[in-house]
């Protein structure tokens, strides 16, 4: 099986170079490779021509969302614009297409984890380039695997874990939302189950789809990063703590440019049933994932 991956540098990019290598061969590119930049749509059509993939792993996406409102049009290119591309050069071939959506397709409203056929309504540029892109691969018919996540994180790049460690050793007090619900998600995860998602579709076509993929249970970042930073605490107790307080406070604390849901919750029957998962949840990662950030975080 020869297999593209695409944003190989990204936090689910990263994690799914391993995963995905027992599978077969693996070409790993990101956007300064070439033929790896999604803002590059011939280039992009080019590559898969070239490389004749048996699946096509798009790990690549505009995620600044704040910035996304100001930038529409390079939002747009890379999580719409060039999913189609890679939807449109899949299809002839009859390659899998597997990419990453979000539960940002979704308005936020209510406190019931969101279904794969409940009805979408982004808050923002970003949640809209997403769903525009989800759109883009049903149009085109090619075989897919779409997954919806939320609340990544992951040892390589940026996220919300990371600097809650980083600021629990910065400052004495933090202020942290508590009224938006989801749960935190591994890179790790995301990866593992794409590699079994992939194995399974390709014995069984009538896998393909849409499905959401998340930790099991629920938080708020106020628990999210209450929990990260006790378990820290206890795996290396002499880092250069200074946090005395975490204090819980609501989305209006912290006015951003783009609209943010406040339910995130993502219903993943569907998913464990089709591939014979039980999803772990997420306090599990998030245990294991404090003590191993350290090593990136704690001050020299």
């Amino acid at each position: 099986m020869r297999i593209l991956l695409l944003g190989k540098n990204g936090q689910v990019g990263w994690a799914l170079q391993r995963c995905l290598a027992p599978l077969g061969e693996v070409i790993a590119l990101d956007r300064h490779s070439e033929g790896g930049d999604l803002a590059d749509l011939d280039g992009l059509a080019l590559t898969v021509a070239t490389v004749r993939p048996d699946v096509i792993v798009n790990a690549a996406a505009y995620t600044a969302v704040d910035k996304a409102e100001s930038e529409a049009d390079a939002c747009r290119a890379i999580n719409t614009d060039a999913v189609a591309v890679l939807a449109r050069a899949a299809s002839p071939m009859g390659a899998l297409l597997v990419h990453y959506s979000t539960d940002y397709v979704f308005n936020g409203s209510g406190d019931t984890p969101w279904l794969e056929t409940d009805a979408t309504g982004p808050l923002n540029v970003y949640g809209q380039s997403k769903l525009d892109g989800e759109k883009a691969i049903a149009f085109s018919g090619c075989t897919s695997l779409v997954f919806r996540t939320s609340w990544v994180y992951g040892l390589h790049g940026g996220n919300f874990a990371k600097t809650m460690l980083r600021l629990a050793q910065e400052r004495e007090q933090l202020k942290v939302i508590n009224d938006q619900c989801g749960a935190p998600t591994s890179a790790e995860l995301i990866a593992h189950v794409t590699a079994q998602a992939i194995r399974a579709t390709q014995g069984n076509v009538a896998l393909r789809g849409l499905y959401h993929l998340a930790a099991a249970g629920e938080t708020t970042w106020y628990g999210y990063a209450q929990r990260l930073i006790e378990q820290a605490r206890v795996q290396h107790p002499d880092a250069p703590w200074k946090v005395q307080s975490i204090e819980p406070v609501p989305t209006s604390a912290f006015p951003t440019a783009a609209q943010r849901p406040h339910n995130s919750r993502l219903n993943t029957r569907k998913l464990q049933a089709a591939f014979g998962l039980t999803l772990p949840r997420w306090e599990e990662g998030v245990d294991g994932f404090a003590p191993l950030a350290m090593t990136k975080t704690s001050a020299p």
